[in-house]
């Protein structure tokens, strides 16, 4: 097998379509892998589509096509010599020719393409041509042939195989990219080549099922050997299964829990010695189990990994990057670590993305992230007609087969929303009886999971109840299966959660605006401001910023300020995530997982993420980072909730006090702690702890191993804060700066915003509680040189302090019947 890239020499030019005269004026070279927006951008003839409001006034895209064009330099077939053209990935609807000839065409972006051209070589240079037509334009013919199907957004995206998301989404862009986005290449060879290898690994065991394609009926062996072990058998027909032991096969554990030891596989594909093709991969031996047995509250919903059962404590990932060819392997390798210091242990990708990369992938299976993978279908009916069937079905089966051998992936999942909104979103009215994609989630994906990956659960979708007919049994109830929850943030408040105690949480989040820096590098400064048309672009959700305000308004002032705005919505984004983990995971065993929407964003924008466009961590990473912690105090419905999702128990003396805002001690108590290995403890309070007098400034406090809980008597609005209860002191470090807090009176959630300083900034910890007298060091990391006053600036000294108001002002508005998110 001999490979050539053919990522050289490429142009592009506009083809059709409403493209401006300078642009179409004339080829520009093309990058490949890559999409007509990278390239045009880096030829400097389109704005920065993030920023300010040039999404926008780039619309003219969306229904133009694109030519790319190249020359082959490749010699003519020789006898018995097979040359494939191969594309690993086209994005969306694209007609290929060499030599003039047509060689096929292509409607989906999620699958590879192959085509025998030795017919077609010959000396000298060949042309090569790819043409891009409108993804959206095809999407609404295939819409007129088989019907329109019910979806959230304008542009018909459930009828083209493209990221959903491509279209814009309540948190993404409108951009809508075409071009080859992933390798292509030539292939030539011999008798026969490996089509596919896939090694499935178990605790002991591993199976390596290959796939040949034959240009001959020579006899073939196949030759896999993992670790120390080699084994050889004959190919009968196109297909083998090679099983080999391992019974000292080292145990692939995801982070927290044990090591990640990856083991090395080759197969090789052989005529008597000649070697004809080969295929390195990694495994890691592990088993996963889903146990959904029956119990009192209706089913369990709880992953294992080596027999061990796994409080997952996750996000949702969405691509890192909306421009997919930009992203690198040191991106995602930077995206993984963010989650891992959040003390995530697992990345749920979503349904409205990509079947994500090798890439991504194998930083995962190295990392111990386990990795929850949507069939991406999202939040839409999807025809179980053709077109549509024939591609949904080939890009699984090959999806499936080139993920299938990391260990990190540890669930499959029929689609994100998709029968939710069947039963809810008034689909049944619009469809009158039309297919809507049931078939998939219930037929042909465990038919396909059952032939070619039998080792890991399969979930028809998130949320669902498995087991149950969703016209009798809800997709959302609390009592089975997954569950989203979004009437908090959509209607109600983050308290809401409290209403629920599901049995995994696999989608819920709340919004707030990215870092101060993140904005300032995307707006103008005429446009930082709430109801600029500008920031509005740049927050895509159905009413936001009066969900933000509500949201804000059940518990603290709403600041007319903008920048008092922009931290008052931060830090209320880290309460309702701190609040509605704490909830989770104090319901263990009984609720077992918990997946936030979401850790990362994909541009600059105003959106549920920890993480912004940019890479800067919101202040609510910081509150999951703590809320995710392996020893978690929290306060719960008068109980000290002590959680310990770690392999010892926790053992110690929890000290419990009720003082004034200026410090002075009303009561107090000890009480031990004795939590066993991964579970959680409920502690009955003393009455005196709770017979607040003053409930506008007292504060109830438990420490034990240093971790602190608090617990306020009021809201915010009503609350008696020292608005200037804490000074800071800077001294400059090797490699940034230490700045220590001293609080004066009791000073709550204290941050250094430190990007607001310097852009590259970053502080190591965030939101800290403090009592009268105490200080905490923060530590920021820079390579500025800036002034060290600048830390004790108001809008960079941050607390909940800070945005105390009379209690009269902005006691909040009546919260309205608004659509529900869609995750």
């Amino acid at each position: 097998m001999l490979k050539t890239d053919l990522h050289a020499g490429w142009t592009v030019r506009a083809a059709g379509g409403p493209v401006p005269p300078e642009i179409a004026a004339s080829p520009l070279p093309a990058a490949v892998p890559g999409t007509v927006h990278t390239d045009l951008l880096a030829a400097g003839l389109i704005p920065d589509p993030y920023l300010e409001a040039n999404e926008a006034a780039l619309a003219w895209f969306h229904r133009t096509a694109w030519l790319y064009e190249t020359t082959l330099t490749a010699a003519p077939a020789a006898p018995g010599e097979r040359v494939d053209l191969v594309f690993d990935g086209l994005d969306t609807v694209a007609t290929i020719e060499v030599d003039g000839a047509e060689l096929g065409r292509t409607f989906n972006m999620h699958r590879g393409y192959r085509f025998d051209v030795r017919h077609l070589l010959r000396d000298g240079q060949i042309p090569l041509s790819v043409r891009f037509d409108s993804a959206l334009e095809y999407a609404e013919q295939v819409q007129k042939q088989i019907g329109e199907r019910p979806r959230p957004y304008p542009h018909p995206f459930n009828a083209v195989r493209k990221m959903a998301c491509s279209f814009g989404w309540d948190w993404g862009p409108d951009l809508q990219t075409a071009g080859i986005w992933k390798p292509v290449r030539l292939e030539r060879w011999r008798t026969a080549r490996l089509a596919s290898v896939r090694p499935l690994a178990t605790r002991s065991q591993l199976t390596v099922h290959v796939a040949v394609e034959r240009d001959s009926a020579a006899e073939l062996t196949v030759e896999v050997v993992v670790g120390d072990r080699t084994s050889r058998v004959a190919v009968v027909g196109d297909d083998v299964t090679i099983d080999v032991d391992v019974p000292d096969a080292p145990l692939w554990w995801p982070v927290g829990h044990g090591d990640q030891p990856l083991v090395p596989v080759t197969v090789t594909l052989l005529a008597g010695e000649e070697k004809l093709d080969e295929h390195h991969s990694r495994v890691g031996f592990r088993d996963v189990h889903l146990d959904e047995t029956p119990d009192a509250d209706g089913s369990r919903f709880t992953l294992s990994v080596n027999g061990k059962e796994i409080f997952v404590l996750g996000l949702n990932w969405i691509p890192e990057d909306h421009l997919l060819t930009r992203i690198t392997r040191a991106d995602l390798s930077a995206a993984v670590d963010r989650a891992i210091r959040g003390n995530a242990n697992l990345l749920r990708i979503w349904g409205g993305g990509i079947w994500e990369t090798d890439d991504f992938y194998d930083v995962c299976d190295e990392k111990g992230v386990l990795v929850w993978q949507d069939f991406p279908l999202a939040c839409a009916a999807y025809a179980e007609e053709e077109p549509i069937r024939s591609e949904i079905l080939a890009e699984a089966r090959e999806n499936v087969t080139r993920l299938a051998p990391h260990p990190s992936l540890i669930l499959w999942n029929g689609g994100n929303e998709n029968i939710w909104g069947h039963e809810d979103w008034q689909w049944k009215e619009a469809l009158q009886g039309a297919t809507w994609g049931a078939r998939y989630y219930y037929e042909d994906f465990p038919a396909l999971l059952a032939e070619l990956d039998p080792t890991r659960p399969y979930h028809p979708g998130s949320p669902s109840s498995p087991g149950h007919d969703p016209s009798v049994v809800h997709p959302n109830d609390d009592r089975y299966g997954t569950r989203h929850e979004w009437e908090a943030w959509n209607r109600q408040d983050y308290t809401f959660h409290d209403n629920f105690v599901p049995r995994f949480c696999s989608e819920f989040g709340w919004q707030a605006p990215p870092a101060w820096s993140t904005l300032t590098s995307t707006l103008a400064p005429e446009d930082l401001r709430k109801d600029s048309p500008a920031f509005l672009l740049h927050q895509k959700a159905e009413d936001g910023n009066g969900k933000l305000d509500r949201g804000l308004a059940h518990h603290m002032p709403v600041p007319e300020d903008f920048s008092a705005w922009h931290w008052a919505t931060q830090l209320n984004q880290a309460r309702a995530t701190t609040y509605a983990i704490n909830h989770l995971r104090g319901h263990a065993p009984r609720t077992m997982g918990s997946i936030l929407w979401q850790l990362n964003d994909c541009w600059p924008v105003t959106s549920w993420a920890v993480v912004d466009g940019a890479g800067r961590l919101k202040p609510a990473w910081y509150a999951l980072r703590r809320a995710y912690a392996p020893r978690v105090l929290t306060f719960q419905k008068q109980q000290l909730v002590a959680i310990n999702d770690s392999d010892e128990p926790w053992r110690g003396t929890v000290t419990l006090r009720r003082v004034r805002f200026d410090g002075t001690g009303l009561a107090a108590t000890t009480a031990d702690l004795d939590v066993p290995a991964r579970a959680v403890a409920r502690l009955d309070l003393d009455p005196s702890l709770l017979a607040a007098a003053e409930i506008d400034q007292e504060v109830l406090v438990a420490d034990a191993d240093g971790l602190r809980a608090t617990h306020l008597f009021a809201e915010d609005y009503d609350l008696r804060y020292d608005p200037a209860a804490v000074r800071a002191h800077t001294v400059a470090t090797e490699g940034g700066y230490s700045i220590t807090v001293t609080a004066a009176s009791f000073a709550r959630d204290v941050a250094v915003l430190a990007d607001r300083v310097a852009p590259d900034a970053v502080v190591d910890d965030m939101l800290v509680d403090l009592l009268p007298g105490e200080t905490r060091t923060f530590t920021v990391t820079t390579a500025a040189t800036v002034d060290l006053e600048a830390f004790s600036a108001p809008e960079v000294l941050r607390s909940a302090n800070s945005l105390s108001l009379p209690a009269a002002e902005n006691r909040g508005n009546p919260v309205e019947d608004l659509p529900a998110k869609v995750g």
